[in-house]
């Protein structure tokens, strides 16, 4: 069986940190090769990726979008096939918790939410990390929860330079895309 993970969020808000940290210290995992497309500043220019194999059976492509507005398209794209039609089998919304950033989450969930429609979180499972809890402008739980309207998804407050619970939110989402898939609710 084979996954589509994207993490998904505003630029700069961990997305590439949190899949290096499982990368480089989540053991009992067989991991691929992470593949890096950054640009001239260091920051994500399309897409990062990394394979992730739990069993020889069950597989997971782990991919984080580019954040910043002008790859928009990108991050469409990399949610759909060829054909328009959505791609994707689970989604990790990596939100950034400082307030000054709040306006970049509304409108980088509003924009996932247009493109996958009624589908996310129903047909497509999303897991949201709230990340860069440790900052000393970082917005509460109970503030990003109901200003983002994600009361019904699973929340994980993270910081993913130290791997704080960066692992606990993969695995609820691969938990939910593996369940989705073969109970098909």
């Amino acid at each position: 069986m084979h996954f589509k993970i994207v993490y998904y969020g505003p630029t700069l808000s961990g997305k590439t940190t949190a899949l290096k940290w499982l990368y480089m210290n989540v053991k009992g995992l067989k991991k691929g090769k992470f593949h890096e497309l950054k640009g001239s500043d260091g920051r994500t220019l399309f897409f990062d990726y990394l394979p992730i194999s739990t069993t020889e059976n069950v597989i997971f492509d782990v991919f984080t979008v580019a954040g910043a507005r002008r790859h928009r398209v990108v991050r469409q794209a990399l949610l759909r096939d060829k054909d328009g039609s959505i791609s994707v089998d689970g989604i990790v919304f990596v939100v950034d918790s400082s307030r000054r950033r709040i306006r970049e989450n509304i409108e980088c969930l509003k924009e996932l939410r247009e493109v996958l429609g009624d589908k996310l979180g129903k047909e497509i499972p999303i897991v949201f990390m709230l990340n860069k809890q440790d900052l000393w402008d970082a917005m509460s739980k109970k503030d990003l929860v109901r200003i983002l309207d994600i009361e019904d998804f699973p929340v994980v407050e993270t910081v993913a330079v130290r791997g704080k619970q960066v692992a606990k939110a993969f695995m609820m989402c691969a938990r939910e895309v593996i369940l989705k898939k073969l109970y098909k609710f």
